[in-house]
């Protein structure tokens, strides 16, 4: 089977725990470091699939990896191989299906609430949790839902958390998440939150309270969203 490309844009947002889904089902996977200045594939019939992660950049900035990327995400959607996008990775789906991406009023860090939209769409893809899940987020712009797109996934904060477009999925907020990967983050970003006055992010003492029951209730959600993901991986 080809493998799955998984697209690192910093050196801290790696797949978490998309790669241990993946290994764990014994599906191949490729990472791509653009952070590395590893080139963009021109195209995306050598992978089944395509996963983009977090990253500290906009997607509305000057950096020589983003036009390519939308390309390739154009390509990818136009041939039906499936895309999955986590924070930074929705926003560049949104845009490269023509929506757009905003700061948003509040910036959010740390774990939040978010509900179901759109009904059966939204349950193929999260589960029967009908009064939504906890999730974790970090981000301070979000995306709008492209044309033609669903969107599936809110927050107080954020209403525009997740939007599914055939076996496309753009996320805003992070279900790849390990203890090992909030613990990270919260030591690097430790001074972010510090400064930061909106009242959508958390202390770091909040973000780290019961953190491994947290996330274990976060890994369930994830398998089912990667579940629904991994089976429209290309052969």
């Amino acid at each position: 089977m080809k493998p799955v490309a998984i697209f690192r844009h910093y050196v801290t947002e790696g797949p978490g725990y998309f790669a241990t889904y993946l290994d764990r089902h014994g599906l191949p996977w490729e990472l791509v470091k653009l952070d590395e200045g590893q080139s963009v594939p021109r195209s995306p019939d050598a992978f089944s699939g395509l996963a983009f992660m977090g990253g500290p950049m906009s997607v509305n900035d000057d950096l020589p990896w983003i036009p390519p990327v939308l390309e390739l995400i154009r390509a990818a959607t136009a041939r039906d191989v499936p895309v999955l996008g986590h924070c930074l990775g929705g926003q560049l789906m949104s845009k490269a299906l023509g929506g757009k991406v905003t700061r948003t009023p509040a910036k959010e860090i740390g774990w939040g609430a978010v509900k179901l939209e759109g009904g059966t769409e939204a349950r193929s893809w999260f589960g029967d949790c009908s009064e939504g899940f906890l999730s974790f987020h970090w981000h301070g712009e979000a995306f709008s839902v492209p044309s033609g797109a669903n969107r599936i996934l809110s927050s107080a904060w954020c209403p525009n958390q997740a939007f599914s477009l055939g076996p496309h999925l753009g996320l805003q907020c992070h279900i790849e998440m390990t203890e090992e990967l909030v613990r990270a983050w919260c030591e690097s970003g430790a001074r972010e939150i510090a400064r930061s006055d909106s009242p959508a992010v958390q202390p770091v003492e909040a973000i780290l309270q019961d953190l491994e029951p947290r996330v274990q209730a976060l890994h369930e959600v994830a398998d089912h969203v990667y579940d629904r993901w991994t089976q429209s991986l290309r052969g």
